[in-house]
């Protein structure tokens, strides 16, 4: 068995062990396999093991290593910051995309969405900690922005995501968790569409399961240390 299948098998445990802990079904979370900087032969390797979604930051790298595993039935998410004028390439690539936190990014999505292809699955990134180095909209503006990108026909709004701040305090990551969840909740009043919530990463998984997370993205526990990226 090789390095990757064996970390794969602990992440999954390590994934329903957290789920069960707090009466929930190991099913109803979506391991995301971070696979930024791996080469597409990791790739290969995870899905010969049953991964099928596979998370890329970096757009040229992610659409190269697309064009590679083209022959994998890969379901891709973008997680990565995505600029207005690079959207096309992932209405044209990818099935989801996590990092929506305007509306100018859901409609140029929505109009480069090739026809045919099932609308593309997104998640609004909310800047939950209120970091003025991380993206994100703010709280406040989640309900009118989830309005008007629900409007547009070619994306379907699925939840929200979000990095909180990097902290020691399991308290404050706890209550950053279960904010991001009532937000949800509040949000599926007049929304109940909205099912997902893309929360936790290789350090902080269990809260964030606890508190509702439906997709958990996972890099260094899969795939070992991540090399540096050329300069």
């Amino acid at each position: 068995m090789s390095i990757i299948a064996e970390n794969l098998d602990k992440v999954r445990l390590q994934l329903a062990d957290s789920a069960r802990h707090c009466q929930r079904q190991p099913e109803e979370i979506t391991l995301l396999a971070v696979s930024k900087t791996r080469p597409a032969e990791d790739i290969r390797a995870a899905y010969a093991v049953g991964q099928c979604d596979f998370g890329e930051n970096y757009l040229q790298e992610a659409l190269e290593k697309i064009h590679q595993l083209h022959d994998l039935n890969i379901c891709w998410h973008f997680i990565g910051p995505l600029q207005s004028n690079k959207t096309r390439p992932v209405a044209e690539h990818f099935h989801w995309l996590h990092t929506v936190d305007r509306l100018k990014i859901g409609q140029r999505l929505s109009k480069q969405r090739p026809e045919g292809m099932p609308p593309l699955n997104i998640c609004i990134q909310v800047n939950i900690s209120d970091e003025a180095s991380k993206a994100g909209c703010n709280p406040e503006e989640l309900p009118e922005l989830v309005s008007a990108l629900s409007g547009l026909p070619n994306i379907r709004v699925r939840g929200l995501m979000a990095i909180p701040k990097a902290t020691d305090d399991s308290n404050e990551q706890a209550a950053a968790f279960k904010r991001m969840n009532s937000l949800l909740l509040e949000l599926q009043a007049a929304h109940p569409q909205l099912d997902t919530l893309s929360m936790g990463m290789s350090g902080d998984m269990q809260p964030a399961i606890e508190q509702g997370s439906t997709i958990v993205r996972i890099g260094t526990a899969i795939f070992g240390a991540r090399p540096a990226r050329p300069a």
